[in-house]
């Protein structure tokens, strides 16, 4: 469970501005000091996994570029220890198989407030 008086920081990955903004305001709502990074492609999110300490990734599944699951591997190279939410509207059973494989925490899309802060504070 997250120390909720600890500060963390959380990368958000989605080629969706509105999206990231649903998002942010959710991890502000809960968690006001913690650092929220964003990135609007799996490139974007490397680079920020390379220069920063990050202690969570929500990850778009469907991004131009890399996707979500071909992303993922790099971002917890870059960052050893960090918890990963896959997020997708894709329900098919090889995504979320993958997905467990990789370690990844699966989401399924609509996004709501109680499952990013369910993922948030396991």
């Amino acid at each position: 469970m997250a120390d909720k008086s600890e500060p963390k920081t959380i990368l958000i990955v989605d080629d969706s501005r509105i999206s990231r903004m649903m998002l942010r305001a959710i991890v502000e709502c809960e968690f006001s000091h913690w650092n929220i990074l964003e990135a609007a492609n799996g490139e974007e999110a490397k680079r920020l996994s390379e220069t920063n300490h990050i202690d969570f990734i929500t990850l778009d599944m469907n991004m131009p570029g890399l996707d979500g699951l071909t992303v993922a591997p790099e971002l917890k190279l870059n960052s050893p220890g960090v918890k990963i939410a896959l997020i997708t509207a894709n329900f098919q059973e090889r995504v979320r198989a993958k997905a467990e494989t990789q370690g990844l925490v699966f989401i399924p899309k609509p996004i709501t407030e109680d499952k990013v802060l369910n993922f948030l504070e396991r």
